[in-house]
């Protein structure tokens, strides 16, 4: 499969393009709409319809139950369920989802065919099945109650491993049902991972059978004074089989050895005095920190990872390490030195923010550029991986601009051209493709406090984070001539978006 774009999808991107339907009509259809932009589009004459008697043609048991997924989403997008079936019959109506064990172009890639007769999504994984899919649902077009697939052979695959979001429910608490909702919309873009941060001065999230009042007493409030909240165990499970059917990696979060107030209010012996500190509802940073010379603080990670770990099938846990003003650098260096150390003795890897690039990392470590080039090229030299999220591109909790009510600024506005037109690969000296394993665009929660206010501040800037992970940074022009296209779809599923005035919505 070629990786490069060529000269064939930028005609098809730009030009608008019709298809033929059976009422002998002509509609414009979306494939000069799709994001993340697919490596190859070849569009031909037709449409394929879909109807109540279409099939989900299902040959081999890997796919069951992302088939199940796929079945569940598109009749959620038509209004009608479509049958799943084993048969290999060749007849005309079926969308067929075949694993092709070729190896040649990695586990999420896919192909993508669509004739008048059949429609054909092709893959080595599952993973590559289910992204295949998300490309055909926003070609789904919809004419007279009738929905229709323009006939195209597209050809896709990612660019980077790594494609994520990071949603903190520390400062505000979103409950399982919310954590879902995002899960779905990372989903629909073909982003990967989504790193939660579960723990910071202001709640506790996750149980920790092992240190119960870390979420009784830790988990009972958040930014503002309201109740806070926390997952069971049983719950997070959920979220991460959910989020493993839609081929999302859960990342965990525990900060340490600042962003710890929680827990030090929790328990009075992680603090070095030995005295129990009152719950917070601030938004100040740096404060607090878990009592590195004391052994009891290591013997409390290592249960907090070690349950942790039990629970997240993914190979990463995020010790977070970020803004430790409180803890003397020799000491930082000691604890985050222990803490990879803890990870890995749990099977685990451990991912930090830049500032743990000072310590003694392993090469198979992940560092998380956030603030500090020098920090980030410090990992790069000792062999680890970077995960790209530099605050004045990549934060969804910074405003679009100075009239925006929800959101911070320190890192600067971000509008969505902004947000678009950034690439990993050049944005810092120093730093190239090989030393990148991705991107992850974070939302902290400071000032957002529902799903509603969610959505305002990661639509539209989410699609260009997830085509920069998938595709690459692309033409701003270009870009935002496809996302004018998505904006009736959000409206369509009620989503709360930004209309950025960058974007002559259609």
């Amino acid at each position: 499969m070629k990786k490069a774009i060529t000269s064939i999808l930028f005609s098809f991107l730009i030009a608008s393009i019709f298809i033929s339907c059976n009422s002998n009509s002509q509609k414009e259809v979306p494939l000069n709409a799709l994001i993340p932009r697919p490596n190859t589009v070849s569009a031909a004459i037709g449409a394929f319809e879909v109807g109540r008697k279409t099939r989900i043609s299902v040959l081999n048991h890997k796919l069951n139950s992302t088939a199940m997924v796929i079945a569940n989403e598109l009749k959620d997008a038509i209004g009608y369920e479509l049958e799943l079936t084993t048969s290999a019959s060749a007849q005309k109506g079926v969308i067929n989802l075949i694993l092709n064990d070729s190896q040649e172009n990695g586990h999420e890639a896919y192909e993508l065919s669509i004739t008048h007769q059949e429609v054909v999504i092709k893959a080595e994984s599952p993973a590559g099945i289910f992204y295949g899919f998300q490309t055909l649902k926003q070609l789904l077009v919809q004419e007279s109650g009738n929905w229709f697939l323009p006939s195209a052979s597209i050809e896709d695959q990612p660019k980077y491993s790594y494609r994520g979001s990071m949603l903190d429910v520390s400062r505000h608490f979103f409950d399982m049902e919310d954590v879902k909702q995002y899960i779905d919309y990372l989903a629909m873009y073909k982003m990967n991972y989504l790193h939660l941060h579960l723990a910071d001065d202001q709640g506790w999230r996750i149980e920790i059978k092992s240190w119960p009042n870390l979420t009784t007493h830790g988990g009972s409030t958040e930014v503002g004074g309201g109740e806070g909240g926390f997952f069971t165990q049983d719950q997070y499970r959920e979220i991460v089989d959910y989020a493993k059917d839609r081929f999302i990696t859960i990342v965990p979060e525990i900060d340490m050895p600042g962003h710890t107030n929680a827990a030090l209010a929790s328990y009075a012996e992680l603090n070095c005095d030995g005295k129990a500190r009152e719950l917070y509802t601030g938004t100040n940073v740096g404060f607090s920190s878990l009592c590195v010379d004391k052994e009891i603080t290591y013997e409390f990670i290592d249960d907090v990872i070690k349950e942790v770990a039990a629970l997240t099938p993914g190979p990463y846990i995020h010790v977070g390490g970020d803004e430790s003003h409180a803890t003397e650098k020799e000491d930082y260096l000691k604890f985050i030195n222990r803490a990879q150390t803890i990870v890995r003795s749990h099977g685990k890897e451990m991912i930090g923010w830049d500032e743990t690039a000072q310590a003694n990392l392993s090469s198979t470590s992940v560092t998380q550029l956030w603030a500090s080039p020098d920090f980030a090229r410090e990992a790069m030299s000792k062999g680890a991986k970077l995960i790209m999220s530099p605050a004045t591109h990549a934060y969804l909790d910074m405003k679009y601009d100075s009239t925006t009510n929800l959101g911070l600024s320190w890192a600067g506005y971000i509008e969505v051209d902004k947000g678009y037109s950034w690439d990993p690969d050049t944005l810092l000296s120093g730093i190239t493709r090989e030393h990148i394993l991705g991107i992850e665009a974070p939302l902290w929660s400071e000032t957002v406090t529902n799903m509603d206010e969610i959505e305002y501040m990661i639509f539209p800037r989410l699609a260009g984070y997830a085509e920069i992970g998938w595709s690459g940074v692309g033409d701003w022009e270009e870009y935002r001539q496809r996302l004018a296209g998505h904006g009736a779809k959000w409206a369509a599923m009620g989503i709360n978006f930004y209309q950025s005035p960058k974007v002559d919505w259609k």
